[in-house]
């Protein structure tokens, strides 16, 4: 069950990544890259979503950290559990969990903050900025990366968390690559079309990490067998 975590992480941001085009995409588009030749604009949106990615596997390796110490006292069965039946909330009722989750106040003013860090970025044409452009924007709120990270912090170590994480950050890279070059092909009915896949992939996902929470096993200590202790007789 662990050994498919990694492809459905890819299958999930490669059907996410149409719900990124209609969020982020206006970003890959005002990048100063669309003024270049062909050359300049692979670079600068190579590194802007390579900063995405880099994010999302970094905060993969925080959560996984955390999802060790679940593993540790023996909560990562729940813990799993609580993140299938948390994306198949998702699924049902997008709308009505989306009213009881709102993001703490500290973290909107630092959205605020850096969304204007971001203002400033784009007007950059320096190639560093693009890579940093997408580090900041790996950060802002969206209800399919949280989705994702929470089902990071179930995979039980940190480097099953970051390569869960990178996994689904590769997956976001050929939407977000090519709303760069052939806008025209993403049209309004495809963007649709797919949008109506992404539901089924969260379901199939929380399905898989409810039945991994069932399925874990967790090692027996059979030291306090009484057959295994040698009795000595004294004569």
């Amino acid at each position: 069950m662990n050994n498919a975590l990694p492809y459905l992480a890819l299958s999930m941001g490669l059907l996410s990544s149409f719900h990124c085009i209609a969020m982020c995409g206006p970003i890959a588009l005002a990048l100063p890259v669309q003024k270049g030749n062909k050359l300049q604009q692979f670079s600068g949106l190579t590194l802007y979503n390579t900063g995405r990615t880099f994010t999302y596997a970094s905060l993969g390796i925080i959560l996984g950290s955390v999802g060790s110490t679940f593993t540790w006292i023996g909560y990562l069965r729940y813990l799993s559990i609580f993140s299938g039946i948390l994306m198949l909330l998702y699924v049902l009722w997008p709308t009505r969990l989306a009213h009881y989750f709102h993001l703490p106040i500290f973290w909107q003013k630092f959205i605020q903050h850096l969304k204007k860090q971001m203002g400033e970025m784009l007007r950059s044409r320096k190639l560093q900025s693009f890579f940093l452009l997408g580090i900041l924007n790996g950060l802002l709120p969206c209800g399919l990366v949280y989705l994702a990270l929470i089902s990071s912090i179930a995979t039980g170590n940190a480097f099953s968390g970051g390569l869960y994480m990178l996994m689904f950050g590769i997956g976001t890279l050929p939407a977000m690559m090519a709303v760069g070059f052939f806008k025209q092909w993403f049209s309004t009915s495809l963007r649709s079309y797919v949008r109506k896949l992404t539901p089924i992939m969260l379901a199939i996902a929380g399905i898989i990490l409810v039945m991994r929470g069932i399925m874990i096993e967790y090692p027996v200590n059979n030291s306090s067998d009484g057959s295994s202790i040698t009795i000595c007789h004294g004569k």
